[in-house]
């Protein structure tokens, strides 16, 4: 509490070999200014309240007075150097002077409130500095003295998410949040969805009838969309993807800022496709040409254009693909806080979970691995607050299964995918297995085309069954389970609202 009551002396010229001492900047006489100007005015706390916290101070002592007295003010009672005193000890020192004389100091020499936002601006900044510094030297400490499991790109990316939560929130140490805050995001949230075509919490994806059930995907929300291969998984999470990016509109804060008012900027790890295999089969679905023709060359003058007319088109929107492959779940995390700080980002999409590797020594053990992958990327949802959209693949038990429709236990390799997932999608291509149980006919059959009655059977089954996929939501923490019944075009691997709405799109509620 002395730096408090100190006076600013002049630094006497040093010495060429004497040693260099620094101390870190603050600025005492800005936080006493501050402080008397709320004494006298409480109105100036109100002009600093929203971006100036007790942290940011560096002198204690000034910390629980700026704490206290914006408690007070916050009941709508009077701060003031009489009401204030009872909450701080009476018996410290502030060099010669009491902790009540000091208050009545502050209040005398108190400036006009005009400047208030200007010192409470140095002392933030200020902060921020000191912040900076205790990062740095954590690094040069670790770098002289690393553990031995530690290796140096462990240390980057912790450096690296270090400075990203400096940047973004103002401090890089977590802590608790008060209720009150939680309640003002809460409202917030559902003032977004007001304001959101399709009226939404979350950010829509593009097909209603998932929407629907969902809410959209919700910020912070793991969402881990699975399936056998062949069934869609990742033309499904293409789909969204494309959706949110294409209907991107953004809106400038008050800060200067970029924040997305519909759709999203949507960042995808494609660990299995190429680059240019992920375009392709996004250009096939635009455009409904096949991508097995677009690859072949087997493409006529209008399709071309068409072609053309959709790259143009797709390179104006907000989707940035990262194609490296058995990328680590640290690397990812440091890619995608890059590129939240680089570009923006609302949704981030992995394909898929089982092509990752974990950090450290657990790359031993397959289920200790995928459990820290799934730990990871649910706290980094949370720490970029945006949904996370990672696809996972399912165990063989299921062909074992005279009822192929998947189950929560069939998330293959580690229970934690379940545990840690805020919302489970299953895929399911009921026409996926028909097609292949489809009886077998002889070759005068064929050229009579006589149907026995177990084809004809067949035919049924697969005619009602064509063209249509099962989105199963297995669990969700904000919403119902069941299942949403979608069209699939199987040549363009597009996913899409049923064109009969009376058909019954939600099917096995829970």
């Amino acid at each position: 509490m002395n730096d408090a009551a100190r006076k600013i002396e002049p630094i006497p010229a040093r010495a060429e070999k004497s040693p260099l001492f620094r101390e870190a900047p603050s600025n005492i006489e800005a936080e006493q200014a501050l402080l008397g100007a709320i004494l006298v005015n409480n109105d100036a706390f109100y002009r600093v309240s929203d971006f100036l916290k007790p942290e940011h101070f560096q002198e204690p002592l000034h910390r629980k007075i700026y704490e206290v007295g914006g408690d007070i003010i916050r009941m709508g009672k009077t701060a003031n150097p009489v009401t204030i005193k009872t909450f701080l000890p009476a018996d410290a020192k502030v060099g010669e002077m009491t902790v009540a004389q000091y208050l009545a100091r502050l209040a005398t020499e108190a400036v006009t409130i005009i400047n208030a936002e200007d010192y409470g601006r140095a002392i933030y900044d200020l902060a921020l500095r000191r912040s900076l510094i205790s990062i740095g030297e954590d690094m040069v400490n670790i770098a002289y003295d690393a553990p031995l499991d530690m290796p140096p790109s462990t240390q980057i990316e912790d450096a690296e998410r270090r400075l990203f939560e400096l940047a973004e929130t103002g401090r890089y140490d977590g802590g608790f949040q008060s209720f009150n805050d939680a309640v003002s995001l809460a409202i917030d949230m559902a003032g977004a969805a007001y304001q959101r075509d399709g009226g939404l919490s979350g950010i829509s994806t593009g097909i209603s009838s998932l929407d629907a059930r969902m809410g959209g995907l919700q910020h912070s929300d793991l969402i881990v969309l699975a399936g056998r291969p062949g069934m869609g998984k990742t033309s499904l999470a293409t789909n969204i993807a494309f959706n949110i990016a294409q209907a991107y509109e953004g809106e400038v804060q008050a800060d200067g800022s970029m924040k997305a008012k519909n759709g999203g900027v949507v960042g995808f790890y494609s660990l299995e496709m190429s680059s240019e295999q992920l375009a392709t089969r996004i250009i096939s679905e635009q455009t409904e040409i096949s991508s097995s023709k677009i690859r072949r060359g087997e493409i006529t003058e209008a399709d071309f254009e068409k072609l053309v007319g959709c790259s143009q088109m797709m390179q104006k929107i907000p989707f940035y693909i990262d194609q490296t492959g058995g990328i680590s779940i640290a690397q990812l995390s440091a890619r995608a806080r890059r590129l939240k700080r680089q570009r923006g980002l609302d949704v981030l999409v992995i394909d898929y979970i089982q092509l990752m590797t974990g950090s450290g020594k657990s790359s031993d053990n397959r289920v200790q691995e995928i459990t820290q992958i799934t730990t990871g990327l649910k706290a980094l949802g949370k720490e970029l607050n945006v949904p996370i959209i990672a696809l996972s693949q399912l165990s063989r038990q299921v062909e074992n299964r005279e009822d192929k429709r998947p189950q929560l236990s069939d998330l293959r390799e580690s229970g934690s995918i379940e545990q840690d997932a805020d919302v489970v999608l299953f895929v399911y291509r009921e026409e996926y297995y028909t097609k292949n149980g489809e009886p077998r006919r002889t070759q005068d059959e064929i050229a009579a085309d006589i149907k026995t009655p177990e084809y004809l059977a067949w035919e049924e089954k697969m005619l009602k069954v064509k063209g249509t996929a099962d989105v199963i939501i297995a669990k969700q923490r904000h919403g119902p389970t069941g299942t949403v019944q979608l069209a699939f075009q199987a040549e363009f691997t597009r996913f899409e609202d049923l064109a009969d709405n009376s058909y019954a799109q939600f099917i096995h509620d829970e």
